[in-house]
């Protein structure tokens, strides 16, 4: 009789994470694609759409020269726009494809887990069920996703990776050798890691290592051995440009960043938003999972093994991030560990459908309910928040403003990248120039320095900003339309603004964190000529 009830409580658990499974991986996608071109581009993205409008040479000579990221993603990008467009939708509907990707490349991992840990069909539907739910409504992939930033990508990738990863254990551990499609797609997959982020060299640290706790073993023959090294020592070839390129900017990033990095109180918070939500109960319900799947995984063929590899996947790359940010340099950014939160989500699965009595498996569903409303309610607040960077708003404040003749200066160089792409959305043309020039400023001439660790935005000395200020095609101008974004770091003192003032008037300000707008009129010229008022 009770093995009867059993298995009708089973059947009706599978019919249930079926509905659920669908339903998340609906709401999933609808968030990752929910406005997506609503908002502007912001300073980051701006970055990634403005070198996949330059050539090939461009992107492969010079963008190395200023950025700490190989080119392959703008590269990615750059192919992309060249038959999807370039509009706001094409450009963030590459990352929005390899999000929704990632959700399937996980649940194929969660399918190789099952299979590498003796899972029957059963038990792998829930694991993948599971896994499906987790992946789709998981806060912070979603925010990435609707980014022009590589994350996505990289979540795509690395979910790939752990699929090729335990595909190759299972393989291994039926006695075959190491030296397989499922090899070369790893090593092929752990070169795009590398490629894609100068933080990827952490992430191929952890599938490394994850790859030896995997599938090492006394008995390996010495071919396979062989392959081990030789696989790796090509990958590591492949990498080497740009292992140069990081080598050559880090310097700078080094001595110029504008990050600061701190063990404070909200960290733990900050670390619990790249897996769940930053609220007390997610992070009890998902410690509480994760211990379930280990107390599952214990007797179970390579659970062991596959609980080491999954915790190593998930946490080595964010511990050696704080690490160098507390030794060398800060280089911990929440978005930049996105990728993290695939085998954190198939640690979380694995507790679901981990237990073998059935008031385990209950509680670990009613944990798996907490998790996934926080997630939704994180996901629904989230999308109901005004952009990071309003420059609609900014422009919209500035159009009726702006007159014939008017300029908009951009001091850094760099914002006037996201200023014109808005334009662009707007389909509004106003003139702007970048000082000193655009994006790179290499040559910015004597006495510049990178104030923030990117060799393409220059601050200029006092007397240099003067000179610009007093150029005949400057002074001209009847209202210069001052764009600063981030003039705490580039010019502390105001020094180009309060050059500009000597010969002119404030009309107008508009501040929108962390940008502002500030109109100068010439003082020769009436104010009321202009419909404006200080």
């Amino acid at each position: 009789m009770e093995q009867g009830n059993d298995r009708t409580a089973l059947t009706r658990r599978d019919m249930l994470f079926a509905i659920l499974a669908v339903a998340a991986g609906a709401l999933g996608i609808g968030f990752r694609l929910w406005d997506l071109a609503s908002e502007p581009l912001w300073l980051d993205e701006a970055y990634s759409a403005y070198a996949a409008s330059k050539g090939f040479g461009f992107l492969w000579e010079i963008v190395p020269q200023y950025e700490t990221h190989p080119p392959f993603y703008y590269s990615l990008l750059r192919v992309w726009t060249l038959i999807f467009g370039d509009d706001l939708a094409a450009l963030r509907s590459l990352g929005a494809l390899c999000g929704i990707a990632a959700i399937g490349a996980g649940v194929l991992a969660a399918r190789e887990i099952g299979l590498a840990t003796g899972r029957d069909a059963r038990g792998r539907a829930v694991l993948m069920s599971a896994a499906a739910m987790l992946l789709a409504l998981a806060t912070l992939p979603i925010e990435m996703t609707r980014e022009v930033r590589p994350y996505p990508v990289m979540a795509l990738v690395y979910a790939g990776l752990i699929a090729a990863l335990f595909r190759l254990a299972r393989r291994m551990g039926a006695g075959a050798s190491l030296r397989s499609r499922a090899y070369l797609v790893y090593l092929a997959l752990l070169a795009l890691l590398l490629w894609l982020h100068n933080l990827g060299v952490l992430y191929a640290a952890a599938a490394g290592l994850s790859l030896l706790v995997l599938c090492c073993r006394r008995d390996w023959a010495r071919q396979d051995w062989i392959a081990l090294v030789a696989g790796h020592l090509v990958v590591l070839l492949v990498w080497l440009p740009a292992l140069a390129i990081l080598s050559s900017q880090a310097p700078t990033w080094v001595q110029s960043t504008w990050l600061h990095f701190s063990f404070s109180e909200r960290l733990p918070w900050t670390v619990a938003r790249l897996f769940v939500t930053a609220t007390w109960w997610s992070a009890v319900c998902s410690t509480l999972l994760v211990l379930l799947g280990w107390f599952g995984l214990r007797k179970r063929p390579t659970g062991v093994r596959t609980g080491w590899a999954l915790t190593i996947l998930a946490f080595l790359p964010l511990l050696l991030s704080l690490a160098i940010s507390a030794t060398i340099a800060p280089v911990f950014i929440p978005r930049t560990m996105a990728a993290l939160a695939v085998p954190a989500m198939l640690l979380l699965a694995l507790g679901v459908a981990g237990g073998r009595i059935l008031w385990l498996r209950l509680f670990a569903l009613a944990l798996l309910l907490v998790i996934l409303v926080d997630m939704i309610l994180a996901d629904v607040h989230q999308r109901r928040l005004r952009p990071s960077e309003d420059w609609y708003r900014l422009i919209g404040w500035l159009e009726p403003r702006f007159q014939p003749g008017d300029m908009v200066l951009a001091y850094p160089n760099e914002g006037v990248m996201a200023f014109r792409f808005a334009l662009r959305d707007k389909r509004l043309a106003m003139p702007a120039q970048a000082i000193p020039s655009e994006v790179p400023a290499l040559n910015a001439g004597p006495g510049a320095w990178n104030p923030t660790g990117s060799r393409g935005v220059v601050s200029l000395p006092q007397a240099r900003l003067e000179a610009i200020a007093r150029e005949s095609d400057i002074r001209r101008v009847p209202t210069i339309w001052l764009l600063r974004q981030g003039a705490w770091a580039y010019d502390k003192d105001d020094h180009f603004l309060h050059a500009l003032e000597r010969d002119r008037t404030r009309v107008g300000r508009v501040f929108s964190w962390p940008i502002e707008i500030i109109g100068l009129r010439r003082k020769d010229l009436p104010l009321d000529n202009t419909g404006r008022s200080p």
